[in-house]
């Protein structure tokens, strides 16, 4: 790492005595959690069932505002938003185990989706959606619905649309939780090459130790605690 590099780092999330509770606080889900995750950087965050990952990453996407402590990304106290949607629209990109695609529309169509909370006009739209198909080398798909898709290509899908307004932060529960060896492959490595292409800092959720190894650094949750970090 040269000076340049050192020096230009800035912390993006910072996460302070994070706490979250359910069912009037007979459930602690996180209990005083507390990191900073640094712009650019590729995190994994780990720990059995019921340890607090979802809750973390609900939050971290300002999907849970209901919470204890501070949570700021790029400055932005989380508790205080005014509208939690369009800080979500303008800042997160998300990524689900389940894809989430729209089935009546095409690949380039649910790319778009995200874009019409932007001033964009339809070709625009169009040409972006094609253009991030591209990227995750689905450019010879992106007219066949989800259901013409298997199950690696409508994450892909999901992954070019989590992208679509440009976000300072993806957001990734699971990636690779239904899908088989080779299909978790293929989007793991479509993970790293967006990262390294587009210096994005990405926090993915996973049981998946091959997913785990392949970002920077590791959060490890359990009870609700912050365990180990590496």
């Amino acid at each position: 790492m040269t000076a340049n590099e050192i020096t230009s780092k800035r912390t993006l999330i910072e996460v302070r005595d994070l706490r979250r509770s359910f069912d009037e606080e007979a459930v602690q889900a996180l209990r005083g959690v507390s990191f900073t995750i640094d712009q650019g950087e590729f995190v994994s965050v780990r720990g059995p069932s019921g340890s607090g990952k979802t809750t973390l990453l609900n939050i971290l996407g300002a999907l849970d505002t209901r919470f204890e402590g501070n949570v700021l990304i790029d400055s932005v106290e989380l508790r205080h938003l005014p509208s939690p949607e369009r800080f979500r629209a303008s800042t997160i990109g998300f990524i689900f185990q389940s894809f989430h695609l729209l089935a009546a529309l095409t690949a380039l169509e649910n790319v778009q989706m995200p874009m019409f909370e932007q001033k964009w006009r339809a070709s625009e739209r169009q040409e972006r959606a094609a253009a991030l198909l591209k990227t995750v080398g689905l450019e010879h798909r992106m007219h066949h619905l989800p259901a013409k898709l298997s199950g690696g290509e409508r994450q892909r899908v999901a992954i070019a649309r989590s992208l679509a307004n440009e976000p300072k932060l993806l957001l990734a529960d699971e990636p690779t939780g239904n899908l088989d060896s080779e299909n978790a492959q293929k989007i793991l490595e479509v993970l790293c090459g967006i990262h390294q292409e587009r210096n994005m800092t990405m926090i993915v959720v996973t049981h998946d130790p091959e997913v785990a190894a392949a970002t920077g650094r590791t959060l490890r949750l359990r009870d609700g605690q912050l365990t180990a970090e590496g």
